[in-house]
């Protein structure tokens, strides 16, 4: 399989098509090997528009919802950015192209040493694995001026925000009470994080940050 042409297919049929065209994200995306982040097995449909499993509950989300969420995040060049449960690595990958750092946060050695072999081979010198839970973000190496979330979720926990330096962008897709996800960006400003919602979507749940359940009679 060519994998060149299909990276190229995936770009112009998947992402530009949904309102990211800019230049450096679109570049990311085509120096990016997503068939790298993938078990041998779905190789073959790597640049499907699929969600594709990379380990438990882990994914890699269709490829328009992870370019919408990365231009959400505004992302600059002299960006610090710390990526919550990066799973395969892909969505740091691709942001270590447009970012001074990435840091990719993960909960067990064997997730965190599989990506950091990946980031190697690949040459992916600005992108680091760390191990840790994600629930807590990563408060040593904080403040951060963007952070990531490779899961959907129903709450942000007040680690998350509280890592984010002033001006700094947290992006997530964010579970309404009605079952509807939307991609939202959350931006410190003083002591205030204010939400802004931009496009709908609905990839793979973090179940752990799921909103505790009222009992009823």
């Amino acid at each position: 399989m060519n994998f060149d042409a299909a990276r190229e297919i995936m770009v112009d049929s998947q992402i530009r098509p949904n309102d990211v065209t800019d230049a450096p994200i679109v570049s990311a995306f085509l120096r990016t090997p997503r068939e790298a982040f993938v078990p041998n097995s779905r190789k073959s449909v790597a640049y499907s528009e699929l969600e594709i499993a990379t380990s438990p509950e882990r994914s890699l989300w269709i490829p328009r919802d992870t370019a919408k969420l990365i231009k959400l995040a505004a992302i600059k060049p002299s960006d610090i950015v710390l990526v919550i449960g990066a799973g395969a690595g892909y969505e740091a990958a691709l942001i270590s192209h447009l970012s001074e750092t990435v840091i990719a946060l993960e909960e067990t050695t064997a997730l965190v040493d599989a990506m950091a072999a990946r980031f190697a081979t690949l040459g992916l010198d600005r992108a680091v694995a760390v191990e840790g839970r994600i629930e807590a973000g990563l408060p040593d190496q904080a403040p951060f001026d963007v952070i990531y979330v490779c899961g959907m979720v129903e709450t942000i926990p007040d680690a998350w925000t509280a890592q984010l330096a002033e001006g700094g962008r947290l992006v997530a897709v964010v579970m309404d009470s009605e079952g509807l996800g939307r991609g939202t960006v959350f931006t410190k400003a003083g002591d205030t994080v204010a939400a802004r919602d931009a496009f709908d979507a609905c990839p793979p749940k973090f179940t752990q940050f799921d909103r505790k359940r009222s009992f009823v009679f």
